[in-house]
């Protein structure tokens, strides 16, 4: 039987249900099936929470919570976990956020719960008690399954098995610098195949080919299996980039934005709209304000109770440092610290005296110092020292003092610094807050002879984005990479 051709009206419609199963196919990949798979495991640690809960409650002498306000419990506890965008696809998987995240969902549920049973007749005998106790199960096992799942896709991501195939549009200086960080970063799970630019500023030094122009955006998406597109700054008018992310949106590819004057853009955005234009206006913590005055205030009080507590390890390392290097114990060196001031940092030192004047290396370009400068001086102690950061001790005195802070960029000898300001775009921002002992860009690896650039870059998203929470999380990243270098030194 002959088939019959196709009108002009049902090729609308066609291309409609292929768009539709082309989308619905890159949501069904790799990310999708984690997504549910989150949603699976919070389940089933809620479940298994539940049932933990209610199966001991007996021998702890508490009532029994009826199934109902588990059940809703469990609910409310999903629904605020997904409030909080831990189903979606993210760039960042950072495992302290996910894990405060768990923490207020839970307690949010738990209130909302309480609050319900107060409202509504019904036994309310030991409400406490079975709140706190169901809050404190759920938490833990839903934070459980959340560091194995996070950690697991972190690896997954970083072996390139969730890497999602992108597209950079504009191969200029932020174009270069996206496709160079993600290539750095496979853990964010996007994979740079190739920039869009009809005419791209610097080709011979990209990481990824130029594929092609605006045009070339469909057979690109297709010829790649490209899933993501990020948007960056390129000579096309804006009709023709609006025209690349509406096609993005209908073929089912996820866009990200790299907006204008990006180095002044923070976390704490509030967006409002005249009309159809938004209005972005940033908020950011003054650096002469209130909160960081209560930062430097909690700094001394908490420099004061470590070295306290600290003192007897103080007492054995200034005892091998005496041993093995004699005196004095201390290194004294300026450095630079606030408003451009100089100060006398302190260390225990880890290297025998020069016999001869000490000569600094030259540097490569854009790489800052650190590290052995000239002929290694360090003794076995003083090795073990570097290499566990306990040398760096004796600076909670500078935090004591009012020098340096216990979270901040990490200051420079004045020369150096001097130079920077002249050479390194936005290095003297560096020192609109006091220095510290560990800092934003030392948790991600910057430290050392590393990337200058970088270092500045990461010292001042801190200083811009500066809340509590970034400086507890700064500090427990700073634990966790002391205890691997101690156990490395071991």
């Amino acid at each position: 039987m002959a088939s019959r051709p196709l009108n002009a009206e049902a090729l609308p419609a066609l291309e409609r249900l292929g768009l539709e199963s082309v989308k619905q196919h890159r949501r069904s990949r790799g990310f999708g099936s984690w997504a549910r798979g989150a949603l699976l495991l919070d389940s089933i640690m809620l479940l298994t929470a539940a049932l933990l809960s209610q199966l001991t409650a007996a021998k702890a002498g508490i009532v029994q919570l009826s199934p109902v306000w588990l059940v809703a419990y469990s609910a409310l506890v999903v629904l605020f976990l997904a409030r909080r965008r831990l189903y979606d696809w993210r760039l960042r998987l950072s495992v302290l956020d996910n894990l405060r995240r768990v923490v207020s969902a839970t307690a949010l549920a738990a209130m909302t719960v309480v609050g319900l049973r107060l409202l509504l007749p019904g036994n309310v005998d030991d409400l406490t008690s079975q709140s706190l106790r169901l809050l404190a199960f759920s938490a833990v096992y839903v934070v459980a399954g959340r560091i194995a799942f996070d950690w697991t896709q972190l690896m997954a991501r970083r072996h390139g098995e969730l890497a999602r195939p992108t597209l950079i549009v504009g191969a200029g200086r932020v174009g270069m610098l996206t496709a160079n960080r993600l290539l750095a970063h496979p853990e964010l799970g996007l994979r740079p195949v190739g920039f869009i630019d009809k005419e791209p500023l610097q080709e011979e030094a990209l990481p990824v080919p130029v594929l092609g122009a605006s045009w070339d955006l469909e057979r690109l998406i297709e010829q790649h299996g490209v899933e993501h597109v990020v948007v960056t700054f390129s000579t096309a008018p804006n009709e023709v980039l609006l025209r690349e992310v509406e096609r993005c949106e209908e073929l089912g590819v996820s866009v990200s934005l790299v907006p204008r004057l990006f180095e002044r853009v923070t976390e704490r955005l509030h967006v409002e709209h005249i009309g159809g234009l938004p209005l972005l206006s940033v908020r950011r913590p003054d650096p002469k304000g209130w909160q960081f005055a209560i930062k430097y205030t909690l700094d001394r009080i908490v420099a004061a109770l470590l070295l306290l507590l600290a003192l007897p390890v103080l007492l054995l390392l200034a005892l091998g440092t005496l041993v093995s290097v004699g005196r004095p114990i201390f290194f004294r060196q300026p450095r630079l610290g606030v408003d451009g001031r100089e100060f006398e940092m302190l260390k225990f030192r880890s290297m025998r005296t020069a016999t001869e004047q000490l000569v600094v290396p030259d540097l490569p370009p854009d790489t800052a110092p650190g590290g052995v400068e000239g002929d290694d001086r360090r003794t076995a102690f003083g090795t073990f020292l570097r290499r566990t950061s306990l040398d760096e001790l004796p600076q909670l005195l500078n935090v004591l003092k009012g020098d340096m802070s216990l979270i901040g960029p990490r200051p420079e000898r004045p020369d150096f610094a001097r130079a920077f300001e002249q050479d390194v775009y936005r290095y003297a921002d560096r020192h609109r807050v006091k220095s510290g002992i560990t800092g934003w860009a030392q948790v991600h690896g910057l430290r050392g002879k590393t990337s200058l650039s970088d270092r500045v870059e990461w010292d001042n998203f801190y200083i811009e984005n500066w809340s509590l929470w970034l400086d507890v999380k700064i500090l427990l990243m700073t634990l966790w990479a002391v205890t691997r270098h101690f156990a490395l030194a071991e």
